[in-house]
């Protein structure tokens, strides 16, 4: 692969290329899943090939080739000089590019017991049994588990000279029981929704969920949901989870910090921002409560790595502190913008996709209260549990969101079952009434897999650190 990188920087020189990046990029997949008593299938896909991103006559050209023989290659290259030529002619300014240090390295992500070293009996094993424990009330009528694998093997140069070689594992699991009557199914998931928890590590960490033993639990709160109370229309206090927390941040905060979304890179398809240029350093975008960091060297987290793919060394920088926006999630050209260098977000969705500033694991930092003692603190509201759905507009700013379970809150304590709670908000004014954020000992990495952006579709693996937090008069009961 070093070998592959090392032709395609020299093919794109002779190419006429100014500055030139090429990654060699390995994958293998497997997935797993189980529906309702029957194994539903059973999948491994592998991929490799080479993205060549080059600057000719001052503009970007990208090509990408599976065709891995040095004819390949050359051509891949010249392809990508040549559209960079013709994106030339409608330029308004040449690209300029931050400083980055000149880096030969490796790194390689935490995986204890490889996963697919592990037999697919074993693994359906862990399912079939999580899956039967689900239906043991008569309520769940469907039920659904899954595991999901990943291995990546990149290597990543350019013309200013450095050589990265990565290697990870991930791994993802989770289940769903589905409660039918009455007209309605109501779902109830572990350790997450959507597809459940999802980490870099290996087989030692789906041991760790221990699926089959929470599976009961997950079942008999499917079945009691068909008989909780809806949610009151109320304006109240709300405590959500640090799983809704975590989703919270990614859509309210992280996509809005997006530098190419404030710079309106992403306008076509991810949408803007509402956070402008101007506001860096002024803008109170939530309570002295909210201190929000981007941190690629938090362990086993899938925004982790040593590198991004840009050659840019992972790094940990605030976003917002103690309320105040202090940072955008950046590139070596787009932090330009506001003067900084690079905070190290570039990523790409495989060889074929060119790189775009990506979420690493951007987090709510923890402060002091532990979880009982918030409820406790709490006269009245509603606590919430584990995302269901959401809607959120394209500046990030408007949204609503929806849980899977609720339980009142009266007198600090808590009462009543929920079902299907949801809330709305504005950006600013939400954050703004956090008053309160659990502590360290509650405070959890949340593996998001499916983060859509960029035409072409890319979907980058993210993560998010998150306590449970109290939010101030915040609308509940919203009608759809």
């Amino acid at each position: 692969m070093r070998d592959l990188v090392a032709l395609a920087l020299d093919a794109a020189r002779l190419a006429g290329a100014s500055y030139a990046d090429a990654r060699a990029v390995e994958t293998r997949r497997e997935t797993l899943s189980v529906r309702t008593g029957r194994v539903e299938g059973i999948e491994n896909a592998e991929s490799l090939g080479v993205g060549i991103r080059v600057i000719a006559d001052g503009a970007w050209g990208f090509a990408a080739t599976s065709t891995l023989t040095a004819d390949g290659i050359r051509a891949a290259a010249r392809e990508a000089v040549a559209l960079a030529r013709a994106a030339a002619t409608t330029l308004r300014r040449p690209v300029r590019l931050t400083e980055v240090g000149t880096f030969n390295d490796t790194w390689t992500g935490p995986c204890v017991i490889d996963p697919f070293g592990v037999s697919l009996d074993e693994k359906l094993a862990v399912l079939m049994a999580a899956d039967e424990a689900m239906r043991a009330h008569d309520a769940v009528k469907i039920t659904s588990s899954a595991m999901d694998f990943l291995h990546v093997h990149k290597v990543f140069g350019s013309t200013e000279g450095p050589m990265i070689e990565q290697s990870y594992h991930e791994s993802q699991a989770g289940i769903t029981a589905y409660a039918l009557g009455g007209g309605e199914v109501l779902p109830r998931s572990y350790p997450n929704s959507h597809g459940g928890q999802a980490v870099q590590g290996g087989w030692e960490a789906i041991l760790g969920l221990d699926l089959a033993g929470s599976a009961p639990r997950v079942g008999e709160q499917a079945a009691a949901l068909l008989s909780a109370a809806p949610c009151p229309a109320d304006i109240t206090t709300i405590i959500l989870d640090s799983s809704q927390v975590a989703l919270q941040v990614h859509e309210s905060i992280g996509h809005p910090t997006e530098l190419d979304r404030v710079l309106g890179d992403e306008a076509a398809f991810a949408g803007t921002s509402w956070v402008g240029l101007g506001d860096l350093g002024t803008l109170r975008y939530g309570s002295e409560q909210v201190s929000i960091t981007a941190d690629a060297t938090t362990p086993g987290s899938l925004g982790s790595f040593g590198y991004d793919d840009e050659g840019v060394p992972a790094q940990r920088d605030y976003l917002v502190r103690d309320g105040i926006l202090t940072g955008f999630q950046s590139s070596r050209e787009s932090a330009l913008e506001i003067g900084r260098t690079s905070n190290g977000c570039m990523r790409a969705d495989g060889w074929n996709r060119q790189p775009l500033v990506r979420m690493t694991t951007v987090s709510l930092e923890p402060r002091t209260w532990s979880l009982p003692d918030l409820i406790a603190d709490t006269e009245r509201g509603i606590y919430f549990e584990t995302n269901n759905s959401w809607s959120i507009d394209d500046r990030r700013l408007n949204f609503q969101f929806a849980c899977e379970i609720g339980w009142e809150i009266n007198g600090g304590v808590l009462g009543r079952m929920i079902k299907n709670p949801n809330y709305t908000g504005i950006t600013p004014e939400f954050w703004g009434s956090c008053d309160a954020v659990c502590s360290r000992d509650h405070w959890h990495v949340w593996g998001i897999p499916n983060c859509g952006k960029g035409e072409p579709m890319q979907v980058a693996h993210v993560a998010h650190g998150a306590a449970p937090a109290r939010f101030r008069n915040v609308r509940v009961g919203v009608g759809r």
